[in-house]
């Protein structure tokens, strides 16, 4: 792995500074593919638009000038901007309509949408490559069957979220708890695996898990009203699409009901969750994502030979406000856990709800040392003849 590394260094060191290699053919094209509009997948596609920036694809006037969400005509590569408005078919058609217009590269933002899109080139004899990011189970997605056991044009990252890490905090909240409630949409791998985790892993805890099916935002009535008729004094649900457009009616319900809300997305404090506990680094992975878009761009290497990036970045934050409306009393142990608080409308560390992170910009750095940075990274992920015998004998045994 060492030698690898240097290669891909000393590689890196002998290519011109502030020039992009692979130009002197056809512009690329490049889609964003977006399941709907939404703070945490902006920051991703902020990332990913800033690493694009910094390596000259997108000049400052050109993006000065770009209005966000519409197709993008630069100088040196062309965007297609898609959003399916939170809805499955949609994205299906936009998939197909990028497809037909020949975009070279898709980059799909969400568990959906990178299922769908890997779906639909799968078969295809020079399909274009796909690099996702924001997707917490690839492989029960069917994006890939392992890291490294993957289609050669896929690639991305994968935002891990520790169930186990997340689940205990119901009774750091309150220690006598004895039921929680959950709330599952089939047809999304994202919240049937979540969801699973949070019964098997409350069940652990001695807790009873009470679970409801939301496949419409018209459901989450009946659903938290069953859930509180059980007796549920927690709901903590996993990632979903009803639960993201539907937000505003489980808020008002959470405090109608005084269930406190907890869910696996740190910055959803800024939207209302009660506990935010689990990934925290979204613009980190637009970062990722971006990094293997620009190493693509530039020719510097050829991402069938590196794994998928599994990224790990747990924290906890608090919504005071919600717990307030809903009569919640957050514990002393759970409030010393925070890396932050939302408290009269305000963030302890001065974010806003557009842009729910500390870190939303690119450090500063010569683009010599940028790249260099970046294919070290990069180079980490190289999978070699021993990992993928390695997980293909852990396939073969499942």
């Amino acid at each position: 792995m060492y030698r690898t590394l240097l290669i891909v260094i000393v590689v890196a060191a002998l290519l011109p500074a502030g020039i992009a290699l692979a130009r002197d053919g056809e512009k690329p094209s490049v889609a964003f593919l977006h399941f709907g509009s939404h703070p945490l997948s902006s920051l991703s596609e902020k990332g990913i638009l800033d690493m694009l920036a910094a390596y000259g694809y997108i000049g400052v006037d050109e993006r000065a000038g770009w209005r966000q969400g519409e197709n993008f005509e630069g100088a040196d590569i062309d965007i297609l901007y898609r959003s399916a408005g939170f809805d499955l078919a949609t994205v299906n058609l936009m998939v197909e309509d990028v497809l037909d217009r020949g975009a070279d590269v898709l980059v799909t933002i969400t568990t959906q949408v990178s299922q769908i899109a890997a779906n639909a080139t799968r078969d295809l004899d020079d399909p274009p490559l796909i690099i996702f990011s924001l997707v917490a189970t690839p492989y029960d997605a069917g994006i890939a069957d392992a890291p490294c056991i993957k289609p050669d044009h896929v690639a991305g990252t994968q935002s891990v979220v520790s169930f186990d890490d997340m689940v205990p905090l119901l009774l750091t909240l309150d220690p006598d708890m004895k039921a929680v409630g959950t709330l599952v949409s089939p047809g999304q791998q994202t919240s049937v695996y979540g969801a699973r985790q949070i019964k098997e892993i409350g069940e652990s805890l001695e807790l009873r898990v009470e679970t409801a099916t939301v496949v419409s935002i018209a459901d989450l009535n009946i659903a938290v009203e069953s859930l509180a008729g059980k007796g549920v004094e927690a709901i903590m649900y996993p990632i979903g699409s009803v639960t993201i457009a539907g937000f505003p009616v489980l808020m008002s319900l959470s405090i109608e009901y005084g269930i406190p809300l907890f869910t696996p997305v740190m910055p959803a404090v800024y939207q209302g969750v009660t506990v935010g506990a689990g990934f925290r680094s979204f613009y980190g992975e637009g970062i990722i994502a971006g990094r293997m878009l620009v190493a693509h761009l530039n020719g510097d290497i050829d991402l069938a030979d590196i794994r998928i990036n599994e990224s790990r970045a747990f924290g906890v934050a608090l919504n005071l406000d919600s717990a307030e409306e809903q009569g919640v009393e957050i514990s002393d142990e759970l409030l010393a856990m925070a890396e932050y608080v939302i408290e009269d409308g305000q963030s302890t560390e001065g974010v806003t709800p557009d842009m729910p992170e500390v870190v939303t910009d690119l450090p500063d750095m010569p683009l010599d040392a940028r790249r260099e940075a970046d294919l070290a990274f990069l180079a980490e992920l190289h999978c070699t003849d021993e990992m993928i015998a390695e997980q293909r004998a852990q396939l073969g045994n499942q």
